[in-house]
């Protein structure tokens, strides 16, 4: 098994201006350095957005699968991997992939 990569945080922001949360950072960056595209992230807990460590991506049918393998090859504790769909005044829209990390950063 490869060890897992240690990588500072990215100075990542939000269209916001809003740094990516630090405990995701990494995951983000990783999934980011082989081509995942994602949207929305975060490092999960009490006052949070999500209660666990949350990255959501962009891609086709095979996509989350690509980022589990990525993932894993990294040394991230991904704890799920989704296919969603958002409600738009009652409208599904989507579909999109969402995966979670056992610990924040996922390392």
């Amino acid at each position: 098994m490869n060890a897992p990569i240690k990588l500072a945080p990215p100075p990542f922001e939000n269209d916001a201006g809003r740094p990516v949360d630090p405990g995701i950072a990494v995951a983000v960056q990783i999934l980011w350095e082989n081509g995942i595209e994602t949207f929305e992230s975060c490092e999960g807990g009490p006052g949070h957005s999500f209660y666990e460590p949350t990255v959501r991506f962009h891609g086709g049918r095979s996509e989350g699968f690509r980022a589990l393998a990525i993932a894993h090859q990294h040394g991230l504790k991904v704890s799920g991997l989704r296919r969603y769909w958002d409600l738009i005044d009652g409208e599904p829209v989507g579909p999109h992939w969402e995966l979670t990390f056992t610990s924040r950063a996922g390392v």
